[in-house]
């Protein structure tokens, strides 16, 4: 159990905002290098974080603890966050693109869709949440489970399926190579 975590987030709860304070500086540093993970943008990787953050405080009573800390749920909220901000990002430059332009200019060079990143953005986002979880942060399968609120059979359902199609896009990608 996380004791330091415990104790900040009661305060938290107690409406104590230089507690949320103390979380944020405790947790944002491995928050923005999973978002980054996640993002090609170093902005929307730190606005993922603030996101989740806010959200943290706004839902408070909502939130579920894993062995006394927040840390999964921020994770969690990290990932649907850079999600929306990538979705939204997509909608943004789509936009752009269908603006008529007053003078000709060259395509905007797209970011590198290959690799194991890119599968993984691939998946749907009950999947990429149990692998982000169980395998880039190492919970436990009990501690996704709780974090996601769903049973533990599903979280190892959902991770066998994901690895499976991983695995499947991986092997695909290596048979390109030769």
């Amino acid at each position: 159990m996380d004791e330091l975590d415990a104790a900040l987030w009661a305060r938290v709860r107690a409406g104590d905002e230089s507690a949320l304070g103390a979380l944020f500086d405790r947790h944002e540093a491995r928050l923005f290098r999973h978002a980054r993970r996640l993002l090609t943008a170093r902005e929307d990787a730190k606005d993922a974080v603030t996101i989740a953050f806010f959200e943290l405080w706004r839902k408070q009573a909502a939130v579920r603890l894993v062995d006394g800390s927040p840390l999964p749920w921020l994770l969690n909220t990290t990932s649907n966050a850079a999600r929306n901000l990538e979705r939204s990002g997509r909608r943004y430059r789509a936009l752009i693109a269908r603006t008529p332009a007053a003078a000709p200019v060259g395509a905007p060079s797209a970011p590198d869709e290959t690799g194991v990143l890119a599968a993984l953005k691939r998946l749907p986002a009950r999947e990429q949440s149990v692998i982000v979880l169980t395998v880039l942060e190492g919970y436990p399968e009990r501690a996704a489970a709780e974090t996601l609120g769903i049973p533990v059979g599903t979280v190892k359902s959902r991770l066998a399926r994901a690895k499976a199609r991983l695995r499947e896009e991986m092997t695909v990608m290596e048979a390109s190579w030769a």
